[in-house]
């Protein structure tokens, strides 16, 4: 089938790479025309994986994971459109694809942070009645770094994708498409129900708070490493009961992916499978400088993410006082209102909704 790939970032490499090698059809466009061009000139990415290194040719061509400079180009005729890039890309982007978007199509927000109704509201805002599929899911599917112009790293698969589809009325014939793509897709209720999967503002507030000593002191330092002791793993797993409780409040049962099993030896497998921590800190991918004030874990994983958390968990009447307090510290740290300026109920126009009618609005799509 023919895939799009949108983005420029690890995960979008990634993708492009993994969905030609499973023997789709993938048109990849980037923002960054230059550094498209220089790609194409160079005609081949080098990846790393579980199964050694290997060549993957770029081009115009068929045989090839095909370079398109033009949006409306790369989107014509695709079945599947991946959008791996923060969620942070996603108002400016939506806007741009929104009226370019067709009839049995879907948009896959791997991870999504709700993403699903800023796409969703970009399309009512172009006037595009076409029949789209939305669906996000709880992580990147791939544990993945890029290193220079063309070379990629991809130190795990997920093989577990919890995800969901807006509207859910449009989930069986979405998911045929997603699953052809994603055999490691697992089916949840809706979107909603996804975008509470998200690890990233489980994980990540946390480790970038409690570590903000060392990041600010050293040029480089491994949050996942050094940086994960156990201090630090009692915060995230009290964070993740409070995302639990807020997805149980809302009604949805499990399985809810707590971020412990992502530790674990035994037990539930977690998203990317058995012993892909280890996988993360042997790889040494992730020693890196990370800017409290610009990097995504900022202003991705903990303004647009652990807000939403926050938000969902008012919606639902369920206490979040781990949730709000690294948000209003990491508020202080990062010098801005990040609640104010986060992806919340609020903000997407739903929290004086009624829980009936926010489940109505993710099943069928429409608006009060």
């Amino acid at each position: 089938m023919k895939v799009c790939v949108l983005g420029g970032g690890h995960g979008c490499h990634a993708a492009a790479v993994d969905l030609f090698e499973k023997g789709h059809d993938v048109a990849w466009w980037r923002r960054d025309a230059q550094a498209a061009a220089r790609l194409r000139s160079i005609g081949e990415l080098q990846v790393r994986d579980w199964r050694g290194d290997r060549r993957v040719p770029l081009g115009d061509q068929r045989g090839a994971i095909r370079l398109v400079d033009d949006l409306a180009a790369a989107l014509d005729g695709a079945r599947l459109v991946v959008i791996p890039l923060p969620s942070t890309t996603h108002d400016a982007l939506a806007a741009q694809v929104a009226p370019l978007l067709s009839d049995d199509q879907i948009v896959y927000l791997p991870p999504g942070t709700f993403g699903s109704i800023v796409f969703a509201d970009a399309l009512a805002a172009a006037g595009n009645r076409s029949r789209v599929a939305i669906a996000e899911t709880g992580t990147l599917p791939y544990l993945v770094r890029t290193h220079g112009e063309n070379r990629v790293v991809i130190s795990a698969y997920a093989t577990r994708l919890p995800t969901g589809v807006y509207p859910s009325n449009a989930a069986d014939w979405a998911f045929d498409v997603l699953e052809a793509a994603y055999p490691a897709v697992e089916r949840v209720d809706d979107v909603l129900s996804a975008a509470l999967m998200n690890a990233g503002p489980v994980i990540h507030p946390p480790l970038i708070l409690m570590n903000a000593g060392p990041l600010e002191h050293f040029d480089r330092w491994d949050i996942h490493n050094e940086g994960t002791q156990p201090a630090i793993r009692r915060v995230t797993n009290a964070l993740d009961a409070e995302r639990i409780a807020v997805r149980e409040a809302l009604g949805y049962g499990g399985p809810h992916f707590p971020l412990a099993d992502h530790y674990a030896t035994d037990g539930d497998e977690w998203m990317y499978g058995r012993g892909a921590h280890g996988k993360l800190t042997d790889s040494g991918d992730w020693r890196e400088s990370i800017d409290l004030k610009s990097h995504r874990y900022m202003l991705e994983d903990t303004r647009l993410g652990l807000s939403f958390v926050v938000s969902c968990g008012r919606f639902a009447g369920v206490p979040t006082p781990v949730a709000q307090g690294l948000l209003a510290i990491a508020g202080a740290v990062a010098g801005r209102d990040l609640y104010r300026e986060g992806r919340t109920l609020e903000a997407l126009g739903l929290a004086d909704l009624s829980r009936d009618a926010l489940r109505r609005r993710l099943a069928d799509g429409a608006r009060a």
